[in-house]
């Protein structure tokens, strides 16, 4: 079962009722991963802190090989991701343009938005397909799990994580929890409770977006594949905050999930409790 949290400004992580130790993940949090104690007394002093962060950083300074491998890797997936930035500013314009447009009927204007809604979505598809290829690229070559640096921390954590009844992930940087959840090969116990980019990064894809940036909105972008723990869903959180409804934003949203949900964290409640199948519970 895979709980998804709302924001935890105001904890609700003690409501979940997890028995037995827990396994938490803050490396989004970064430098300040050791920063855990409240966590930890949310769920009765019963976590262990993977610490993948700074397993991640043990790494790079023990193989300067690799490390210099995965910061070209990192270069070329930030310059993908700058030009899908520009790809983007094209196609949205033109989205915007045909929905400002008024005209006799509804048809003919709604005709030209799906398809201008279509362009925006095969842009997304074609970017987030050229990530996972490079992905799969730079694995294939380096074989990351097999190198030693990286061997004696991925069965360190498999065995963490082995004697956990549950798997607590936290948010933060999306961009570094899913690769030190790939790079150490994180395994899914019975019961995983995330919550903001924790939560994103168990999704197949992983959009960013902000209306309110103190230089205007900013296009929303899908920056990666996540690890697929909750398939068939695009997660929203904090978009009370993020997201301007009046500029239709949230429809634009959920027009480039395609055939996947849209979700807003913190908004409603699933009941299916099923394997593989998220729980929402309200934040």
């Amino acid at each position: 079962m895979i709980i998804v949290l709302g924001p935890q400004r105001r904890p609700t992580l003690d409501a979940v009722g997890l028995d037995g130790p827990v396994a938490t993940i803050t490396a989004g949090w970064q430098e300040r991963e050791p920063d855990d104690a409240e966590l930890d007394a949310l769920l009765d002093g019963r976590s262990l802190n993977l610490a993948l962060y700074a397993r991640w950083q043990d790494v790079l300074d023990r193989d300067p090989e690799y490390a210099e491998a995965e910061r070209a890797h990192r270069a070329a997936l930030a310059e993908q991701q700058e030009l899908h930035l520009v790809q983007l500013d094209g196609v949205l314009g033109a989205l915007r343009e045909v929905a400002r447009r008024g005209g006799s009927g509804p048809r003919v204007r709604d005709e030209a938005r799906a398809d201008a809604e279509s362009v925006v979505r095969l842009v997304d598809d074609r970017h987030l397909a050229r990530v996972a290829h490079e992905r799969a690229a730079f694995a294939d070559r380096w074989r990351p799990a097999e190198r030693e640096a990286v061997a004696r921390h991925r069965d360190a954590v498999a065995a963490a994580v082995a004697g956990a009844a549950a798997l607590a992930v936290a948010g933060g940087h999306v961009g570094v929890l899913g690769h030190v959840l790939r790079l150490f090969g994180v395994g899914r116990p019975p019961t995983v409770v995330c919550w903001s980019a924790g939560a994103m990064a168990m999704t197949d894809r992983v959009l960013l977006y902000h209306d309110r940036t103190a230089n205007g909105p900013s296009h929303a972008e899908f920056s990666d594949v996540g690890l697929g723990w909750i398939p068939g869903a695009v997660l929203l959180p904090h978009a009370r905050r993020r997201l301007r409804v009046d500029a239709g934003s949230a429809r634009v949203a959920q027009s480039r999930a395609g055939r996947a949900r849209a979700l807003q964290e913190g908004h409603g409640r699933r009941d299916q409790h099923a394997a593989g199948d998220p729980a929402f519970l309200r934040g």
